[in-house]
C-alpha cells in the first residue's frame, strides 16, 4: 500500500480536487522511491507519510514529522 500511496503524488490535473499544489516529479527521482519502498527501507514510516507527497524525501519528511506529532 505505500507504493500505490506514494504513485498518488500531487498531479496539477488535481488541484482543484485535493488542494494541493500540483508537481512535477523527475521519473528518476519516483523510481528511487519506489525502488527504496520496495526494499523496505521505509518500511518505519506510517503508510500515510506516502500519501499524496511528490518525492521520497518529502514522504520521508512527512513521515518523520508525523511521528514526532504521535508521540506528543
Amino acid at each position: 500500500r505505500r507504493v500505490q500511496r506514494f504513485l498518488s503524488q500531487p498531479f496539477h490535473v488535481a488541484e482543484q480536487f485535493t488542494g494541493l499544489k500540483g508537481e512535477l516529479v523527475n521519473i528518476k527521482d519516483t523510481i528511487k522511491g519506489f525502488n527504496m519502498i520496495m526494499d523496505g527501507e521505509l518500511d518505519y514510516l506510517p503508510e500515510t507519510a506516502f500519501n499524496l507527497v511528490g518525492s521520497i524525501e518529502q514522504a520521508i519528511a512527512k513521515g518523520e514529522r508525523l511521528a514526532a506529532e504521535a508521540k506528543k
